[in-house]
């Protein structure tokens, strides 16, 4: 059998398209993709997104890819995902149509893989590390997305505490390199401000770049936050992976491994600290367990498959620190139904090292970033690693904001005046904290006209301690507001 391999020819006009995604899109940057020559099996059975195939060949493995070539020039791919005997179940990368029963599937060498260079920063990328920002980038090195090369004798557990600059954030959510953080909030509380602030900050003050990974979005937001990075002059330090609500469950469930691997370029071979956005880690489940619905897996409670635990495990454990680099993640979770004991969840919240909660009511009253600060939790928020001034300033602070939403009902009915002089001083220096954790963000300088700041904790917490122990009680509220440290002005 002849198994000789051909390189795709990119300007081969028949091979312009490589999926159906990209239908009316040319596609130029296939060079190095090799499709061998003789076939390796036949399908015999086609559904939705899953091919049955008949195996000529012993050489297959799963996670392999294999294509199948249409007469109208285009390139469909599928993923090995079992192999039975004989015979094999194949998930297509975009949809099955236009495929029939006999045709012949030839192996395509390196099965789903990334870009590996230093080309990735500035791009937008399909789940399949392909470029989907119309750029004429040439990939000239990638890897599989799925060989994770590091060992756990790598992995540091204690690594730095990563400062971010945002007082609230870093007061009441601080994080160490290698952290898992979920993020909360729906449209419209400034989720993606605080993205772009956090990746703004991560590059000024550590010179580190970040992966932002889109699982399930709409076309619309996709487009809407590349413009946005564009505007704000981040796009050059970040790179971006897609996998839209519109694709295919195989889409949606590979878009993070292609993150990743992005992500551990920066931290192996740059040797970086990096930050990387996954928006919606439950949009991978959902497009997961759709996969095995189709291959006739047997479902758990809610329709989850026994598969979740290990696949949610498998993604976590590539995301950690090293001696010479780090990925840290910020991980937003979609709550079906409101329901924060569903397994998926449940699943995900277990790797978590701590959260943060945006709050509608917060952006409705003008505080930025609308953090909810009853709901917004880190591990590092411990005696031992944080030191106990700042442990003890958290503390009395939520001590504080918890007697002034009790206050609030009271003063409603009865008036201030009602009040003792202790519950006076509670209610007027809870206003300056919340007033003090709002803060003008850089990536937000042309539409506020407020010059952005980065703040240091120590300042955070010189003015937190000033604040509780009476010293600004003859200072208005509305001087703590859209500042940086007050005790530097």
């Amino acid at each position: 059998m002849d198994n000789t391999n051909t390189i795709i020819d990119p300007s081969n006009p028949a091979l312009n398209f490589i999926s159906q995604t990209r239908e009316k899109e040319e596609y130029k940057q296939e060079v190095g993709k090799k499709i061998s020559s003789a076939s390796i099996g036949r399908i015999i059975s086609i559904s939705s997104i899953k091919i049955e195939i008949l195996l000529a060949s012993s050489e297959l493995s799963v996670h392999d890819v294999v294509c199948a070539k249409m007469s109208d020039g285009r390139i469909i791919e599928f993923e090995i995902e079992e192999i039975k005997g004989s015979t094999a179940n194949a998930i297509c990368f975009e949809m099955t149509n236009g495929l029939k029963r006999g045709m012949d599937l030839y192996k395509v060498d390196g099965g789903i893989s990334a870009p590996f260079s230093d080309k990735i920063l500035g791009h937008m990328f399909s789940s399949f590390g392909e470029p989907i920002d119309k750029s004429n980038v040439v990939i000239d090195e990638r890897k599989n997305v799925y060989k994770s090369h590091l060992d756990l004798s790598d992995v540091t557990i204690n690594g730095d505490i990563m400062w971010t600059g945002i007082k609230v954030l870093d007061f009441l959510a601080p994080m160490r390199k290698g952290f898992k953080m979920g993020l909360l909030g729906g449209a419209g509380v400034g989720k993606t401000v605080l993205i772009k602030e956090l990746i703004h900050n991560v590059y000024t003050g550590l010179q580190s770049n970040s992966i932002f990974v889109g699982v399930g979005e709409r076309s619309r937001e996709g487009q809407e936050l590349f413009q946005e990075m564009k505007e704000g002059d981040l796009l050059d330090k970040m790179s971006m992976v897609f996998g839209q609500m519109g694709e295919s469950p195989t889409s949606r469930s590979k878009a993070i491994y292609t993150g990743l691997t992005l992500a551990e370029y920066l931290r192996d071979a740059k040797r970086q600290d990096v930050l990387v956005f996954i928006d919606n880690i439950y949009r991978y489940i959902q497009g997961s367990s759709e996969i095995y619905s189709e291959l006739g897996y047997m479902s758990v409670e809610n329709g989850y498959p026994s598969q979740m635990l290990s696949d949610i495990a498998n993604i976590e454990e590539r995301i950690n620190s090293t001696e010479t680099g780090s990925i840290t993640s910020f991980q937003a979770i979609f709550i079906p139904a409101d329901d924060v004991y569903d397994e998926a969840v449940r699943a995900i919240s277990s790797h978590l090292d701590g959260q943060v909660v945006l709050d509608r009511k917060q952006a409705e009253k003008g505080f930025y970033p609308a953090i909810d600060v009853f709901k917004t939790t880190s591990k590092l928020i411990d005696i031992e690693v944080v030191g106990r001034k700042h442990y003890d300033l958290v503390k009395e602070t939520l001590r504080y904001l918890s007697r002034y939403n009790e206050l609030e009902e009271i003063i409603a009915v009865l008036g201030i005046e009602e009040l003792s002089q202790e519950d006076q001083d509670i209610f007027y220096r809870s206003r300056k904290l919340l007033q003090y954790f709002t803060q003008p963000m850089f990536v937000a300088e042309n539409y506020t006209g407020i010059k952005g700041q980065f703040v240091k904790i120590d300042d955070v917490l010189t003015d937190v301690e000033d604040i509780l122990s009476g010293k600004y009680d003859d200072v208005d509220e509305s001087r703590f507001a859209y500042i940086g440290a007050y005790k530097n002005r």
